[in-house]
């Protein structure tokens, strides 16, 4: 098998439209339709609620895990790191293109952040789970996915550039890219952030419960 041939099973997997399999085939809706009109884990979120959102989430990370293992099938890569990596690079990048405009959806997908990232997590596992930690700690304190996913986006090429000090060069440019990229994409996101009105993911309910309580008691004390 050539790398041509194995580049084209990478876009097929990530050209795999989680979300709108999921929409179409539990809840008889296109989830393009609603919301953002994004076919992505955020939008299904907001949708669909959070069990299936991170159902769509996991499914859309292991396409860029299993795009970038397809490296794989051409085993004389093993033995040079820099041509393992690079192909490694373009492997996941045509997962992440399949998911923005999959074959099977008619070429209207997501924004490619999950599987962006499950592609990281296959390549270089200590830099993504740095990646994911940041995402958690932006989801924790806002609930806004968006804005999670573009600091996520923004620390994983301080992690690549300056932290763990990646040596490969493609790979460092490949990180400077996947930032631009992410705030290209979000831009809408971004604008609604501005304004306020960005949604947030129904987490963590209990904590805003807490604090509304707690303001009333503080209200009826003063």
């Amino acid at each position: 098998m050539n790398e041509l041939l194995v580049i084209i099973l990478a876009y097929l997997i990530g050209s795999i439209p989680t979300s709108v399999w999921v929409s179409k085939g539990f809840f008889q809706i296109d989830i393009r339709e609603y919301g953002s009109g994004n076919a992505g884990a955020t939008n299904t979120y907001r949708i669909l609620g959070p069990r299936w959102g991170t159902l769509v989430m996991m499914v859309d990370m292991l396409k860029g895990i299993a795009a970038v293992k397809l490296v794989f099938l051409l085993p004389h890569y093993m033995d040079n790191s820099l041509q393992l990596v690079n192909l490694q690079i373009g492997l996941g990048l045509a997962a992440v293109l399949g998911h923005i405009f999959p074959v099977w959806a008619e070429f209207r997908g997501g924004k490619g952040v999950a599987t962006l990232f499950g592609m990281v997590l296959g390549i270089q596992p200590n830099v993504a789970l740095c990646c994911v930690g940041v995402f958690l700690l932006v989801l924790f304190l806002t609930r806004y996915i968006s804005l999670s996913s573009i600091l996520a986006s923004i620390a994983f090429p301080v992690f690549i550039l300056v932290i763990f000090n990646e040596p490969e060069h493609l790979y460092r440019i490949f990180a400077i890219a996947v930032a631009l990229m992410v705030l290209l994409t979000h831009q809408k996101n971004i604008g609604r952030l501005f304004k306020g009105s960005e949604s947030k993911v129904p987490i963590l309910k209990h904590r805003d419960r807490r604090k509304k309580r707690r303001l009333e008691r503080d209200d009826l004390i003063n």
